[in-house]
C-alpha cells in the first residue's frame, strides 16, 4: 500500500490516534503484504498538509508506538515514510532550495535555504527515522518524489542555486545522498530505507527518465533497500494521482527502466487497480513489487479477496479523484467515493445482522439505490429492487459513455453483482405501481429514484428553429444533435458532453452561468477533462447572461464581453437537474413514509448517492 497523504488522524500537537491506527488496520486486516504511513513530516517548516503525522519530536513516540502494536500481529511489514514539502507544503513559512514558488496549489514564494541549514534538514530526516525504528516500524521510505523538498533539490526546475547543492547532477542529488546517509548512521545498516523517486517530473526543466535510471545505481550503492518509482509535481503534464482519464498502469514503464539497472527490488505504481494487470507487471519483470493506493481505500480487502480467488468481488476504485485527493488538496479529511468507511474505520463495526427482518423495496437502480439494496441485504432483510430502465446505473450509466469515463460502470456493475450474490429481487424493466406494492408489501421503501434535467426558463429559446433536447435524450441515442451544437450548462454533466460531441466532430460552445466551470469534479479529473475540451476546440464561455435567443442564434453577456453565436442548429440542456419524486404518492396511499437518497433526495454527485443509501439501509430496524 502506498503512503498516502490522507489528511485525517492526528490531534492538534500532530500526535497520530486512533481514527489513523483503525484505517491501517483495515488494510493489515485486508491482507496487504506491505505498508506505509502516509506523509510522516520531518520538520514544522516541511508539514505538507495540517493534518499528517508530525515526527519532529520524541513526543509522537507513546502514539507512534502504540500505533505499530496494533498493526503487528497481521503479516504485514509496516513502515513510514518521511517527507518534506518544501514550496509544496501550505503554509506560510515554507522553505526550498530556491526562492521559486510551486508551479500549482501551494501559494506563496519560500525562502531559499541558506548552505549551512541544508545539513539541519538532512538531520531531520535521521532523527525522524531514528523514532521511526524506536517505535518498532519495520522499515522507513524517504520521499524524494512529487516535487517535495528532496525532489526539488533534484530538479533544475526548482534548484537554481550555485554551491555545491545546485548546478550539474552530482550537486543536486547530494541533499538526497546527505539524508540517506544520516538515516543510516542513526538507524543503523540492518534497518530497511526504502527511496520513492520520480521517474519522471513531466514539466519542464524537470527531472526526468535518464536522471532516475542515473540515480538508481547510486542509490543501491548507498544502501537503498528499494526503489519505488513514480511521477510527477504539482502543476505537471500528467498529474501524480491521475484520473479515469489516464491509461491503467501509466507509470510502469518508469519502473521497468529503472529495474533495468538495479538488483534491489522496484516497486511500480500508477493507476493498478485489477489483479491481473498487477500478476502482469511481475509476470513481465516489469517491477518486483506492485503497489497500491487507491484500489486499497476503494476496498481494503482488495489482497485477501485476490488470494481467496474472489476478485470479482473487489469494489472498485473508479478514478474520479474526488474523495482521496481533492478534499486533502481543499485542506479537508480524505475519503472515497465508493467506500464510505474511508476515515471512519474507529466509528464503525462490520454491518450488524437485524433483528427485525424487513421486507424492504428499494425503488430506482442508480448508485444510490444499488447500494442501500445492498446493504440492506447484507444486514439481513428481505430486499427487492424496482427499474423502469432495463439495466441498472440510472445517470451514472449514461456518464460512462462519454469519452475516457468507462471506468464509471465499474461501480455498477460491483453493486449489482452483489445483489445478485446476495439474492436481492431485481425487477429491471418495471415500474412503481400499485400492482407491485400489493405484491412486495413492503415495510419499508427507499426512494431513489434519481433526476431529470430542468428546463431553464430564457426568452425566446422555446421559439427558436433550433432543436432543443436534454443531455439524458442525446445519450441515451434518442435525439441526433446537428453540426453546431450549444451546450446550457458547464457543470460535469455539459462538460462530459461537450467532449463527447467535439470527438464526434460537432463544433460545440458551452454556455455557463457561473464563475466556474465542473465545480463539483474533482481538480485532478477536471485537468484531463479541460485539456480534451481545449484540443478539441469546445469554446467555453461563463458568468453568462443571456440577452436573447434568436432563430438560429444566441447573444450575451461573458467574462469576455458581449458575444453572439450564429448558426446554430442544437441546443443541449445539461445545467439543472430536479428531483423526480412523484412515485413517492403511491408509497404515501399504502401508509408508508418514502426515504429519500441520491438525486430523488436532492441532485448531486455520485459520493452522496453511494454514501446516502448505504446508511439509509443501515437505518431500518
Amino acid at each position: 500500500m502506498s503512503a498516502m497523504s490522507i489528511n485525517f488522524g492526528v490531534d492538534q500537537d500532530g500526535y497520530v490516534t486512533d481514527q489513523l491506527v483503525h484505517y491501517l488496520l483495515a488494510r493489515a486486516r485486508g491482507g496487504v503484504g506491505m505498508m506505509l504511513v502516509g506523509g510522516g513530516g520531518v520538520d514544522p517548516a516541511g508539514v505538507e498538509l495540517p493534518d499528517l503525522p508530525a515526527l519532529w519530536d520524541d513526543r509522537c513516540l507513546p502514539a507512534l508506538s502504540a500505533m505499530v502494536a496494533a498493526i503487528k500481529p497481521y503479516d504485514c511489514r509496516f513502515g513510514m515514510q518521511l517527507m518534506h514539502g518544501g514550496r509544496q507544503s501550505y503554509h506560510d513559512h515554507k522553505v526550498a532550495p530556491s526562492a521559486i514558488p510551486a508551479p500549482a496549489l501551494a501559494k506563496g514564494i519560500p525562502r531559499a535555504l541558506a548552505t549551512d541549514e541544508i545539513p539541519r534538514v538532512a538531520a531531520a530526516f535521521g532523527d525522524a527515522a531514528r523514532r521511526c525504528r524506536e517505535a518498532g516500524f519495520d522499515f522507513i521510505e524517504i520521499h524524494a518524489a512529487h516535487g517535495y523538498l528532496i525532489n526539488q533539490f533534484l530538479s533544475p526546475n526548482a534548484n537554481q542555486r550555485e554551491d555545491h547543492y545546485g548546478g550539474r547532477f552530482e550537486n543536486r542529488i547530494r541533499f538526497l545522498l546527505e539524508v540517506l546517509a544520516d538515516i543510516r548512521a542513526k538507524c543503523g545498516r540492518d534497518f530497511p530505507v526504502g527511496l520513492r523517486i520520480n521517474g519522471e517530473d513531466y514539466i519542464d526543466r524537470g527531472w526526468n527518465l535518464s536522471d532516475a535510471v542515473r540515480l538508481a545505481p547510486i542509490l543501491e550503492q548507498n544502501g537503498a533497500a528499494y526503489i519505488h518509482v513514480s511521477a510527477g509535481v504539482y502543476g505537471s503534464r500528467q498529474l501524480t494521482i491521475p484520473s479515469m482519464y489516464v491509461a491503467q498502469g501509466c507509470f510502469v514503464h518508469l519502473a521497468e527502466a529503472v529495474k533495468k539497472v538495479v538488483s534491489i527490488p522496484v516497486i511500480a505504481v500508477g493507476r493498478i487497480k485489477k489483479p491481473a494487470m498487477a500478476e502482469d507487471i511481475l509476470r513481465r519483470r516489469q517491477a518486483d513489487m506492485v503497489a497500491l493506493g487507491r484500489s486499497l481505500l476503494a476496498d481494503p480487502d482488495w489482497p485477501r479477496k485476490v488470494a481467496g480467488e474472489k476478485a470479482h468481488q473487489i469494489r472498485p476504485c473508479i478514478g474520479c479523484c474526488l474523495g482521496c485527493i481533492h478534499t486533502v488538496f481543499q485542506l479537508e479529511p480524505g475519503g472515497c467515493v465508493v467506500n464510505p468507511d474511508v476515515g471512519r474505520e474507529y466509528l464503525l463495526k462490520a454491518p450488524e445482522p437485524t433483528h427485525a427482518r424487513k421486507r424492504v423495496l428499494v425503488v430506482g437502480a442508480g448508485p444510490a439505490g444499488l447500494a442501500a439494496a445492498r446493504m440492506a441485504a447484507v444486514r439481513g432483510h428481505r430486499v427487492w429492487l424496482c427499474e423502469k430502465s432495463p439495466l441498472p446505473g440510472g445517470l451514472l450509466q449514461l456518464a460512462a459513455k462519454v469519452p475516457g469515463r468507462q471506468e464509471l460502470v465499474d461501480i455498477i456493475d460491483y453493486l449489482a453483482a452483489e445483489l445478485e450474490r446476495l439474492g436481492v429481487v431485481r425487477l429491471y424493466g418495471r415500474q412503481l405501481d400499485v400492482t407491485l406494492l400489493d405484491e412486495v408489501a413492503p415495510q419499508a421503501v427507499i426512494m431513489a429514484t434519481g433526476s431529470l434535467p430542468d428546463i431553464p426558463m430564457i426568452r425566446g429559446l422555446l421559439n427558436a428553429r433550433m432543436a432543443v433536447c436534454s443531455v439524458t435524450e442525446v445519450l441515451e441515442g434518442q435525439i441526433e444533435v446537428g453540426p453546431r451544437v450549444l451546450v446550457w450548462g458547464g457543470g460535469q454533466a455539459g462538460l462530459v458532453l461537450a467532449d463527447h460531441l467535439a470527438t464526434a466532430g460537432r463544433e460545440v460552445s458551452v454556455l455557463h452561468r457561473k464563475d466556474h466551470f465542473a465545480e463539483e469534479m474533482s481538480s485532478n479529473d477536471r485537468f484531463y477533462l479541460r485539456e480534451r475540451l481545449h484540443r478539441s476546440g469546445v469554446r467555453l464561455y461563463k458568468q453568462v447572461r443571456v440577452r436573447k435567443f434568436g432563430p438560429d442564434d444566441v447573444v450575451f453577456e461573458s467574462h469576455c464581453g458581449v458575444v453572439t453565436l450564429e448558426g446554430l442548429d442544437s441546443v443541449v440542456l445539461a445545467d439543472r437537474f430536479r428531483p423526480l419524486r412523484e412515485a413517492a404518492n403511491l408509497v404515501r396511499g399504502f401508509g408508508l413514509t418514502p426515504i429519500f437518497i441520491g438525486d430523488a433526495k436532492q441532485p448531486r454527485h455520485v459520493i452522496y448517492a453511494i454514501h446516502e443509501g448505504e446508511e439509509a439501509a443501515s437505518d431500518i430496524d
